[in-house]
C-alpha cells in the first residue's frame, strides 16, 4: 500500500499537468485561436470550400474527444494543414517538464519493429542490391542518427527513415522520423517530424551523400555504409554565421545561412571589411540555400552591391486582433537596438488603436540609393526549397536588379502569410504558430507553397552549385 502511495505521489505533478490536455478541448480552443487571428483564414476558407472545411473540422473534432496526448498534437497538426501555410503549425513547449516526462509525452508516437541490430543484418544481406537512399544517417546538429529502410508494409516504392540515436528527450530508438517515397528515379518526402513530432511536409532532395527535406536541416549519410559510427562528413556544430570567400581573381562569395536579426552585425561586418574587394568584384555569389528567414533589416546594407535600378517593396495588412497585439507585437524587445524598439513601440501603438481591423501597418514603398554601383558587375543568387520568408523577401528584391541572376530551385513558397505569433491553447505543452500579417502581393502574384522560380535551374544531378554558378556562362 506504501508503495502505491509513493508512486501516486511521484506521478502527480506529471498528471496534473496533463489533466489540462484533455484533447476535444484543446482541438476547440485551437480552432477558435485560428478563426479569430490568423490573417490568411479569410483567404483559405472560402465559400467555395466552406462545407467541406466544416465536415473536416467536425470529424476531427469527434476524433479529437478520445485522442490522447500525442494524437491529439497529430490531430491539430492535420487541421492545420487544411490552410497549407509553411507559417502555420503546433509547437511543443515542454517548459519545466524533466527529460523523463518528456520521452513519457512522446513515448505513443508512430514507431517500427525495425531494430539496429535488424538493420545492420539487412544492409549486409542485401549488400549490393539496396536503394542509394538506404543506410545510416546522421543530422547535420549531431543530435539525430537514423536508419532509412524500405517499408515493407507499404505497396509503393516507400522508406522510413526511424531514430537509432537521439540526443533529444522528445526522441528514441524506433520511432518514425521521415517518411519517403520513390517515384521513378526521384525521391518524394511524405512528411517530417519535427523535434515536437509534428508533421511537416515539403519536398526533399538527395545529392551523393546529402539529404535534405526542405527547410529541415541537412542529413549526411555515412562514408562506409557498413561503418554506422563513421561521421567524417558531419561538421560537429552547425556555424549559421555569414561567411565570405574569394573563389577566384574574378568571383567571390558570400553565404548567408540565416537572416536573423542576431546575424546583422556579422552581415554589416563582412560588408564593410571586404568593401574594397566588393567595389572591385566582377562577379558576387550570394547564397542563401536553407536560408529560414528572420528580419530584412539583416540584409539591409546588402542591397546597394545588387543595385540597378528602384526596388518595389509591397506593402501589406496586420490582423489587429487583441491575441496578436499581446502575444505577437508587445512583446519583450530587449534584443533589438534602442531605435528599433522605438519604431516597434509606435507601430504597438499604432495597431491598438485599430483593434479589430486589417491595418495598413506597412505601406508599400521603393527603396532608391545615389547611385549604382560599378562594381560587382554580377550578381547570382542561389536558391532552393530551403529558401524561406525573409529570405524570400531578399530574393523578390534581388529579382528586379538588371545585375542579378537567380540559380537553383524554387524558393520555398512561404512569404505571402508573414509575421509569426504564438498562441497559446489549454495544454501547457502546447501552443500555435500562425502569421498575422499579409502582404498587398497576394493579390497580384501568389507565392505560397510555390515559391518565386529561378532565372537558371540547376538539376538536382549538379553536385557543386557554386561550381556550377562560377563557371556558368550568360546567354548558353
Amino acid at each position: 500500500m506504501k508503495k502505491i502511495f509513493i508512486l501516486v505521489l511521484i506521478l502527480l505533478p506529471v498528471l496534473s499537468r496533463a489533466q489540462t490536455c484533455n484533447c476535444a478541448d484543446n482541438f476547440k480552443s485551437l480552432v477558435q485561436r485560428v478563426k479569430n487571428n490568423y490573417v490568411g483564414y479569410r483567404d483559405k476558407v472560402t465559400e467555395a470550400n466552406q462545407k467541406k472545411f466544416d465536415v473536416f473540422t467536425d470529424s476531427l473534432q469527434q476524433v479529437a474527444a478520445s485522442a490522447e496526448k500525442m494524437r491529439c498534437f497529430d490531430i491539430c497538426s492535420e487541421w492545420l494543414s487544411f490552410f497549407e501555410d509553411g507559417h502555420i503549425r503546433m509547437q511543443f513547449k515542454p517548459g519545466k517538464a524533466t527529460k523523463a516526462e518528456i520521452s513519457a509525452f512522446f513515448a505513443t508516437s508512430e514507431r517500427t519493429d525495425w531494430t539496429e541490430r535488424d538493420f545492420d543484418k539487412y544492409l549486409q544481406d542485401n549488400k549490393g542490391k539496396l536503394d542509394r537512399i538506404e543506410g545510416y544517417w546522421t543530422y547535420v546538429f549531431n543530435t539525430y542518427k537514423i536508419a532509412v529502410v524500405k517499408d515493407s508494409s507499404s505497396k509503393e516504392d516507400e522508406f522510413i527513415g526511424f531514430i537509432i540515436k537521439s540526443g533529444n528527450p522528445e526522441w528514441t530508438p524506433q520511432q518514425i522520423k521521415i517518411r519517403i517515397k520513390k517515384v521513378k528515379d526521384k525521391y518524394e518526402l511524405i512528411y517530417f517530424r519535427g523535434v515536437d513530432h509534428g508533421k511537416n511536409f515539403g519536398a526533399v532532395s538527395l545529392t551523393g551523400d546529402h539529404m535534405n527535406p526542405g527547410n529541415f536541416g541537412m542529413w549526411y549519410k555515412s562514408m562506409d555504409l557498413f561503418n554506422k559510427d563513421d561521421e567524417g562528413k558531419v561538421p560537429v556544430k552547425l556555424n549559421q554565421s555569414p561567411s565570405f570567400k574569394i573563389l577566384d581573381e574574378e568571383t567571390n562569395l558570400l553565404v548567408i545561412p540565416y537572416f536573423a536579426i542576431k546575424y546583422k552585425k556579422s552581415v554589416d561586418s563582412i560588408l564593410e571589411r571586404n568593401k574594397a574587394l566588393l567595389l572591385k568584384t566582377k562577379h558576387l555569389i550570394i547564397d542563401v540555400r536553407n536560408n529560414p528567414g528572420g528580419l530584412t533589416g539583416t540584409f539591409a546594407q546588402l542591397l546597394p552591391y545588387i543595385y540597378t535600378n528602384p526596388i518595389y517593396t509591397d506593402g501589406g495588412v496586420v490582423w489587429a486582433t487583441a491575441d496578436n497585439i499581446k502575444d505577437g507585437y508587445d512583446t519583450d524587445m530587449s534584443d533589438l537596438s534602442a531605435d528599433d524598439q522605438k519604431k516597434f513601440k509606435k507601430d504597438v501603438e499604432k495597431l491598438k488603436a485599430h483593434v479589430g481591423e486589417f491595418f495598413p501597418l506597412y505601406p508599400a514603398d521603393t527603396i532608391e540609393f545615389s547611385q549604382v554601383l560599378k562594381n560587382p558587375q554580377r550578381v547570382s543568387v542561389l536558391m532552393n526549397r530551403g529558401s524561406a520568408s525573409s529570405a524570400e523577401h531578399f530574393i523578390l528584391r534581388a529579382e528586379q536588379s538588371k545585375k542579378v541572376t537567380l540559380f537553383g530551385q524554387n524558393s520555398a513558397g512561404a512569404i505571402d502569410y508573414t509575421e509569426i505569433v504564438s498562441g497559446k491553447i489549454p495544454c501547457s505543452y502546447f501552443s500555435v504558430l500562425y502569421p498575422a500579417f499579409r502582404s498587398n502581393r497576394v493579390e497580384r502574384r501568389r507565392l505560397n507553397n510555390i515559391g518565386i522560380n529561378p532565372d537558371v535551374i540547376i538539376p538536382d544531378s549538379v553536385s557543386d552549385w557554386v561550381e556550377f554558378v562560377r563557371t556558368y556562362k550568360p546567354g548558353h
